[in-house]
């Protein structure tokens, strides 16, 4: 457990690189938001969220790496469920304050031109 990051994952790092290439700026990790947001863009009010596989719950069926834990269940599972109840609690709170939220998932961040078009057009409000 000690070896989990809980910033500046890769796929953060694939999305911020991204963004500043494109010119946008943005502030990192803001205290003062609920979920302690990744990039967030505050003259925009919008905020993306970087999430990976394993701890987010990735249940879209086309990924392959989103899957539940199969050892000591009765450990993860309650745990998982109650990071992804925060998660929504976050993202409704952050909503509900005005602002956009997206959410970017690690197999997101492996095709460029996805990663791109989506993206620019969320900060864009396309």
């Amino acid at each position: 457990m000690g070896r989990v990051w809980g910033k500046n994952t890769k796929p953060e790092l694939v999305v911020r690189r991204m963004l500043h290439a494109f010119g946008y700026r943005y502030r990192l990790h803001r205290q003062d938001s609920p979920g302690s947001s990744d990039p967030v863009f505050p003259a925009r009010r919008r905020v993306i969220f970087v999430h990976g596989f394993y701890w987010h719950r990735h249940s879209d069926p086309k990924c392959l790496d989103g899957r539940a834990p199969k050892s000591n269940t009765s450990n993860w599972d309650p745990k998982l469920r109650r990071k992804t109840e925060r998660n929504q609690q976050h993202m409704a709170a952050l909503r509900r304050a005005g602002w956009d939220v997206f959410v970017v998932w690690k197999c997101d961040t492996k095709s460029r031109e996805v990663r791109e078009a989506r993206l620019t057009n969320f900060l864009d409000g396309r």
